[in-house]
């Protein structure tokens, strides 16, 4: 591990280190925010999961949401979205290659050796926090903005018990059914359609739903509403009578200028599932 920066925020330290992943074969860079109660003892944790073209620097330095954890005494991950380095594969599209893994394995060449977002995010990376940093892993909540709201949701719908809490900003709620989807699953998955449906919110919440209260928040002027589909994953949820809230939020687009208007009340609503009993 190697500690890239830290600074003071918020009566807490925000950190920036990379570690060598043997799920992604890459050193892999992530920033945690631990609040000041974390000298004291662990602290309950909340992952946010960013964006096509993001690093882990993206939601750190503009979601606005280290003030908000330092209320609550919340500790925040901010994992990076793909694997990098010169040997990794790449695409020339924005949407496609490093900066966009999708949260997904990849079986399919050139992809597969590095590109292997969900173990990462799912195993390597917790096991290696619960063994560095003050952290409560029985605590553990998640949220992420588009791509990451698509990560969110599917981790916390095929991990049941690890989340307590999910929310989402504008997240890819279709991608088997949108250009932001079956463009990465066919190159990442292979033209097997089968195995595309783990990493689909809303054939996850038809097929399994989640165990715990979920929040999502959308933008009615998002510029890409087309692609997103939140209609489909609204219409899941009712039909399950799955308990969420799905905010539209009035002339809102996909920036971070949204993400960081609702960011108190996301923190404040995982707030209330770590802490209780």
């Amino acid at each position: 591990m190697k500690t890239l920066s830290e600074n003071a925020s918020f009566g807490g330290k925000q950190i920036v280190l990379s570690h060598a992943s043997a799920a992604c074969s890459c050193d892999m860079t992530f920033s945690v925010f631990l609040p000041e109660e974390a000298k004291d003892g662990p602290v309950p944790v909340l992952w946010f999961l960013s964006g096509l073209t993001c690093t882990h620097e993206n939601a750190m330095t503009k979601a606005g949401a280290q003030a908000w954890a330092a209320e609550q005494g919340i500790a925040l991950v901010y994992p990076d979205t793909s694997p990098r380095g010169d040997d990794v594969a790449d695409d020339e599209a924005y949407d496609f290659g490093k900066g966009a893994g999708f949260y997904v394995n990849a079986t399919q060449e050139p992809w597969r050796e590095h590109y292997q977002m969900y173990d990462y995010i799912a195993h390597e990376l917790p096991e290696f926090l619960a063994e560095n940093f003050p952290l409560d892993m029985s605590r553990q909540a998640i949220s992420g903005h588009s791509m990451g709201g698509h990560g969110a949701l599917t981790l916390a719908m095929t991990l049941p018990g690890r989340f307590r809490s999910v929310s989402a900003f504008a997240p890819i709620a279709n991608p088997t059914a949108s250009d932001w989807g079956r463009k990465q699953f066919l190159g990442y998955l292979g033209n097997n359609e089968d195995n595309w449906r783990a990493h689909d919110a809303t054939l996850l919440m038809q097929e399994k739903g989640f165990d715990g209260p979920i929040l999502i928040d959308q933008g009615t002027e998002d510029q890409f509403l087309d692609l997103l589909k939140p209609e489909a994953l609204a219409a899941a949820i009712a039909a399950r009578r799955q308990p969420a809230t799905f905010r539209m939020q009035k002339g809102y687009d996909h920036s971070y200028f949204f993400i960081s208007t609702f960011m108190e009340d996301h923190v404040a609503f995982h707030a209330e599932a770590l802490y209780s009993d």
